[in-house]
């Protein structure tokens, strides 16, 4: 990290500190917030109430229905039975009790307990709800019992019979080598059941994610419902508050994802009037957050048309869900699952599918210590920005070959009144030698992208999950070396050692960059900033602690490189010779015009411009007498 880096970030720090100060509400602002707030909180707690009676009320309704004199009737009686699919990467338990998947278990991933990776079990972690409005009463599917016909280890068809030889069929296929199963919905005598116009069922899911990580919150912060828009963007809800929202327009699938693994629904025919809601749980709970989603869904009653959906209930990998669009119905439809892997903004999003991903696979590919891996994608990294990173550092030492020149001018103008004069000779000065004080700020800008595409990367990258790399267990979560098992205010119950090592880099890496300033820069530092300037990797340790040990890791050699890089750098510069390369190139130019630009030009036209002022002035003075 260099000079420039060092004072943007200063800068951003000391920006938004004095935006929260010149923001911070009066002790009267204060009190009319919190009334408000209360106000909100009755209106909700009233809400929340009459809410809990209807559903109460509507429950009641349910248990009591279907009567003896409903076509449902038989359909509401029976006993749970489980069958289950099964291939090499994927187990589901399919219940006759709503016909739908009441457990999912993934074969190649383990849990912390060291079986096999469950994502949901019973339908109190996952319930799954199609609705039919018929013409005298409603079918809702997750109270009546199916019957299981036509069982496979990857097939089966759950029927749901309505009397008088009329029924609705479930048919699953759970397609081999795929995480992926398809639900074709068909119905045979339904036409009377339902109302001419029916044309939609609904459909309404809930599910519980599981804690599967070692990090409560750093898992929380990287899961979210998520859902794609038909030919648009991915979305998806707050990951860290309470969050509904109203689809804008048809959606081809909706997930329920947690960092590395999800629950998607694909319809083949698209969601309507989707509702979404994702709600937080607090830690110890076992769980991360609570999902419900609400849609309406083509249906043909007349069993002319089947009504298809794909499911998929695997791992958050982004080549394993580009492979997987290949099987999602609709040849003209690229469902671009891999957008459940979140990779950054636009520019950063490219940067990793197309360079971050690839490099990452292919020296994965070696077979290759995933601890090595980040290492060498690092040096990869650095190489990649060395020649951005070399002409800042030229910049800068261009600055530093100049300073006795600088010192001249501002001995010449002590006065403060001259600093406008001490600033246009400046900059004519490195105008004339051809040197920009900002030359070491667009290259550090052009790096920005690379290292926070590696940002996004590394906390989604699901190869790092249980990898062990040195003293860490698990690259995907915290190495909580030292642990006290007591939550301190910012920084949790432990403390991450390549957080520390983090940490302790970017302090060298300030002290070496200020000790070169010195050599720079006319001015002393303002102490202010020298504090703000050491603080920030302090608060490193507060911010980055409870991140995963691969991104501290990477971190951790990226600074300790950079270091190694400047200082081989200023080592390998001869500074003599590059004033004499800078003097030789101001005598070829001298006999030519120059025309300043930049900063300099700016000041000259505004030195002028105050003078012109002032002459005005003595002209007003000299006629009033």
């Amino acid at each position: 990290m260099d000079k420039n880096s060092l004072i943007g970030f200063t800068l951003i720090g000391l920006v938004l500190i004095g935006f929260s100060i010149i923001n911070r509400p009066t002790e009267e602002e204060r009190a009319r917030i919190k009334q408000y707030q209360d106000s909100i909180q009755y209106v909700e707690q009233q809400k929340t109430a009459l809410e809990a009676a209807g559903l109460a009320e509507a429950q009641q309704a349910r248990m009591a229905l279907p009567d003896s004199t409903s076509a449902l009737f038989s359909a509401s009686q029976g006993k749970e039975i489980f069958v289950t699919l099964k291939n090499n990467l994927v187990e589901l338990e399919l219940s006759t009790k709503g016909g739908f998947v009441n457990k999912a278990t993934l074969a190649d991933y383990k849990g912390r307990d060291g079986g096999p990776i469950v994502l949901f079990d019973g339908d109190d972690e996952m319930r799954m709800n199609f609705a039919f409005s018929g013409k005298n009463e409603n079918i809702l599917t997750e109270n009546l019992y199916f019957q299981p016909l036509n069982v496979s280890d990857s097939t089966v068809t759950m029927r749901l019979s309505v009397g008088e030889g009329r029924h609705i069929d479930f048919n699953y296929f759970l397609q081999s080598d795929l995480y992926l199963a398809n639900l074709i919905i068909t119905s045979e005598g339904m036409q009377n059941f339902f109302t001419p116009s029916t044309k939609t069922m609904d459909v309404n899911w809930y599910q519980k994610t599981r804690q599967q990580e070692k990090g409560f919150s750093f898992e929380q912060q990287f899961s979210s419902l998520t859902y794609r828009l038909t030919d648009d963007d991915t979305e998806h809800l707050n990951e860290r508050a309470e969050d509904k929202e109203e689809a804008e327009g048809a959606v081809n699938w909706i997930a329920f994802k947690n960092q590395f693994f999800s629950s998607v629904i694909i319809a083949s025919e698209d969601f309507n009037n989707t509702s979404l809601k994702s709600v937080p749980l607090k830690e110890g709970s076992g769980y991360l957050k609570k999902y419900n989603a609400t849609s309406e869904a083509f249906f043909d009653p007349t069993g002319r048309e089947s009504t298809h959906f794909q499911l998929y209930f695997g791992p958050n990998h982004f080549k394993t869900l580009q492979a997987t669009n290949d099987y999602i119905y609709g040849e003209d439809k690229d469902p671009e699952l891999e957008g459940l892997v979140y990779l950054g903004w636009p520019i950063i999003r490219w940067i990793n599918r197309w360079f971050t991903i690839n490099v990452f696979d292919w020296l994965s590919g070696w077979g290759l210590n995933m601890g090595i891996v980040i290492l060498l994608m690092t040096i990869i990294v650095k190489i990649v920005v060395y020649p951005t990173t070399y002409k800042s550092y030229m910049s800068s030492a261009k600055m530093r070959v100049l300073r006795p020149y600088i010192d001249e001018i501002n001995k010449k103008y002590p006065n403060p009144d001259d600093a406008m004069k001490k600033n246009q000779e400046t900059m004519a000065l490195y105008s004339r030698y051809g040197v920009s004080p900002m030359g070491g700020c667009l290259p550090m800008l052009i790096q920005m992208p690379v290292y926070i595409a590696l940002f996004n990367f590394v906390p989604n990258a699901i190869e790092l999950r249980g990898q062990s790399f040195l003293w860490a267990n698990d690259l995907s979560t915290y190495d909580d070396v030292i642990n006290w098992g007591t939550d301190i205010w910012l920084l949790g119950d432990h403390l991450s050692l390549f957080c520390l090592l983090f940490s302790v880099t970017n302090i060298l890496n300030t002290w070496y960059t200020m000790r070169q300033q010195k050599e720079t820069m006319a001015q002393q530092q303002m102490p202010g900033m020298k504090i703000m300037m050491y603080a920030m990797p302090v608060m490193f340790i507060f911010f980055f602690n409870s991140y995963s040990a691969g991104l501290n890791f990477y971190y951790f050699i990226s600074g300790l490189i950079g270091i190694l890089i400047m200082i081989v750098l200023r080592k390998t510069t001869d500074d003599k010779a590059l004033l004499a390369k800078l003097e030789a190139r101001m005598e070829a130019n001298k006999n030519k015009p120059r025309k300043m630009t930049g900063m300099a030009a700016k000041l000259e036209a505004l030195q002028k411009q105050l003078e012109e002022q002032q002459r005005l002035q003595q002209q007003g003075q000299n006629n009033r007498r």
